[in-house]
């Protein structure tokens, strides 16, 4: 079962930060909840794992993470994520990921994402659109996640620019308390949407 999502995003953060976390993918994985970077394999290359537990039920997943494409100039990450549990669950997605100013608001960025999810095993039962309604979730806190954490990065960021290697850089210790923040998934909200998604599906008047 496949999922596509393209949402934009609103940060209270400047540009030139957004764009210093999004390119960090050890800091990046940090503000997915139960997500993380446990072995870095190439220049561009990454394991990792990411804890899901919405009620009784706990998946954890192990994969890769590369990265596709680092666009300095038009401050763009292009990801490619697999990975599978014990289960026999497996996911795949494909994310486009741009931060882009806001006209007259030098203190303000956008964070336009274009996702393609692909889900296997027992998580395709839940449907296409509770499988978005959580997706979305997860992303709404990432998106809190990410803009705290490039909020405590210092302003002096703002004059620095990356080497435009694909080699991703460590960020500054300060983003460190979002992180911790991050580890524990929402699992109550997923497990209400979830839920919601059900009985939607179950009650929803034919179609004439």
């Amino acid at each position: 079962m496949e999922v596509k999502i393209d949402k934009t995003y609103p940060l209270e953060v400047d540009p030139q930060r957004a764009w210093t976390l999004l390119q960090d993918l050890r800091q990046l994985a940090g503000c997915m909840p139960g997500a993380e970077i446990t072995e870095q394999l190439s220049a561009n290359s990454y394991k990792g794992a990411v804890k899901l537990k919405v009620g009784p039920a706990l998946a954890q997943f192990g994969g890769s993470v590369e990265v596709v494409e680092c666009d300095h100039q038009a401050r763009r990450v292009v990801l490619r994520a697999k990975g599978a549990d014990k289960g026999g669950s497996s996911a795949a997605m494909d994310l486009n990921a741009v931060i882009e100013p806001v006209a007259d608001a030098p203190a303000k960025a956008s964070l336009l994402g274009q996702a393609s999810v692909v889900v296997n095993g027992k998580f395709a039962q839940f449907g296409g659109r509770m499988m978005v309604q959580v997706s979305e979730m997860m992303l709404g806190q990432f998106v809190q996640n990410f803009q705290a954490a490039a909020q405590q990065l210092p302003q002096a960021a703002q004059a620095q620019d990356v080497s435009p290697a694909v080699d991703v850089p460590q960020a500054p210790a300060a983003a460190a308390p979002a992180r911790q923040a991050a580890r524990e998934i929402n699992g109550l909200a997923l497990l209400w949407a979830l839920i919601r998604g059900w009985f939607a599906s179950r009650f929803a008047r034919p179609a004439r």
